[in-house]
């Protein structure tokens, strides 16, 4: 008779965790279900019922009571991160109240399940941290002693997922506890795979104003790896200056635009100027004719201001303002008795694309607020990540359905909106197997 092993799983996003804890309990042979499923992301919940067998989907955990939660074995949660905002003196299951952790360890402590397996980001670690030198922050000692507190034998590693077969860096921390010994979750075995392993290929083309500037300037190849910034530099920076994207300017401009992207980030100005330092102040023509000579130097700038490469503007004070909530926090405000300078405009997301992912590399962590301008070459030009092949950096299986978002931008703002919260599936699947090994030995039932 095979074994059914039975799970909850919390702040279940579109179930990756869920995925990868049942491909390795099934691949050992037991027959897996879950008891309780929530989420509260209407996205979510839409793709948790579209691509798992119908099982009610619970909203807020907080109004779950212990007693009405089956009994089950296992404890699935990528719970999110807050600060504890008692004294911690105690430094356990107390000091977790008000916190969604503490309904991760109310549940624990009412049902006592076998083991767990907890996930979130990485600067959990050292959340609320007293010293920068210290390992772990006071959040996250919580959560450790919590969990000892409650009988588990604990361990935790921050892994990334650029070794577990996915394309992509993403480092993110796990927690896993049984109530017999530690699973070790050190010297997983590497595999790596480039990013060409899983694009489509023959997708639809970005034709945009954008994307013709740089191609006529560019050959696709040249454009792997290839960030497009006008704030930050280095080799693999492209500025939009470079490929005339608000129009062509001359050799001498697009030296006068490097010079002055250099200069206006150094500390010496700041101190100059009147104002504490910023990373990339307004020159004034004095100031920049200092390391830039030029007959037509005002010329050039007040061009350069016309096409929008730079913008006029006050030197930036810092002072505090009070917040609605009657904080206090400190703003950049532009302080008008100082002189007018130029700067340069655009910022990290001022573009159609940001990013030129190369097909050779991997891609880097996708967050869901920027990930839409990530593109990628196809043929002789340039597109988004498709849906598919966001599933596919985060291992999804291939009949895992996103077809209710269309490939359009709304489609791809709430499908990467979920990729960009999901974990790793065969990451998960790794630790999960890590974890079978363990339940079956400590069971009896190998």
């Amino acid at each position: 008779m095979t074994k059914t092993i039975k799970f909850v799983d919390l702040f279940a996003g579109m179930g990756g965790v869920r995925i990868g804890f049942e491909q390795a309990f099934n691949e050992a042979g037991f027959e897996t279900e879950c008891v309780l499923t929530s989420e509260i992301k209407k996205h979510a919940i839409r793709t948790l019922r579209e691509n798992f067998n119908y099982e009610p989907v619970k909203g807020d955990i907080c109004k779950v009571k212990s007693k009405h939660i089956p009994d089950f074995d296992f404890l699935l949660a990528g719970f999110p991160c807050q600060a504890f905002s008692a004294a911690g003196n105690r430094l356990g299951f107390d000091d977790t109240r008000g916190t969604l952790f503490f309904e991760v360890a109310r549940i624990l402590k009412d049902k006592k399940p076998y083991g767990f397996i907890l996930e979130n980001v990485e600067g959990l670690i050292t959340h609320d941290r007293e010293n920068k030198d210290d390992e772990m922050g006071k959040t996250f000692k919580v959560i450790l002693n919590t969990l000892n507190e409650l009988g588990y034998s604990v361990s935790w590693n921050l892994l990334d997922s650029k070794y577990f077969g996915v394309p992509q860096t993403r480092k993110r921390v796990f927690i896993v506890g049984t109530l017999t010994d530690k699973v070790s979750l050190e010297n997983f075995e590497k595999n790596e795979k480039p990013l060409s392993s899983i694009l489509e290929s023959g997708k639809p083309v970005v034709d945009s104003d954008f994307t013709n500037a740089l191609l006529k300037h560019y050959e696709v190849t040249d454009l792997y790896g290839k960030a497009i910034k006008d704030k930050r530099g280095g080799k693999n920076n492209i500025h939009s200056w470079d490929f005339g994207l608000k129009g062509e300017i001359s050799d001498a401009q697009k030296e006068l635009l490097e010079k002055l992207f250099k200069e206006r980030r150094k500390k010496h100005w700041a101190k100059e100027i009147g104002i504490d330092w910023m990373d990339g102040m307004p020159l004034t023509i004095e100031q920049i004719s200092t390391f830039y000579t030029s007959d037509d130097l005002e010329d050039m700038l007040e061009d350069l201001v016309n096409k929008g490469y730079l913008v006029k503007e006050h030197p930036k004070a810092l002072v505090e303002v009070e917040t609605a909530t009657g904080s206090i926090r400190k703003k950049r405000v532009q302080d008008e008795t100082k002189p007018l300078g130029y700067n340069i405009v655009a910022g990290k997301l001022s573009f159609e694309f940001t990013k030129i992912l190369d097909p050779e590399d991997i891609a880097p962590t996708l967050v869901a607020t920027d990930v839409s301008r990530i593109g990628v070459v196809d043929g002789d030009g340039i597109r988004k990540l498709t849906i598919r092949e966001g599933l596919r950096l985060f291992g999804y299986p291939e009949d895992y359905n996103l077809s209710m978002f269309n490939d359009d931008n709304k489609g791809l703002r709430n499908a990467f909106d979920l990729l960009g919260n999901t974990v790793v599936v065969p990451t998960v699947k790794s630790i999960a197997t890590r974890l079978c090994e363990n339940y079956i030995q400590n069971q009896g039932l190998e």
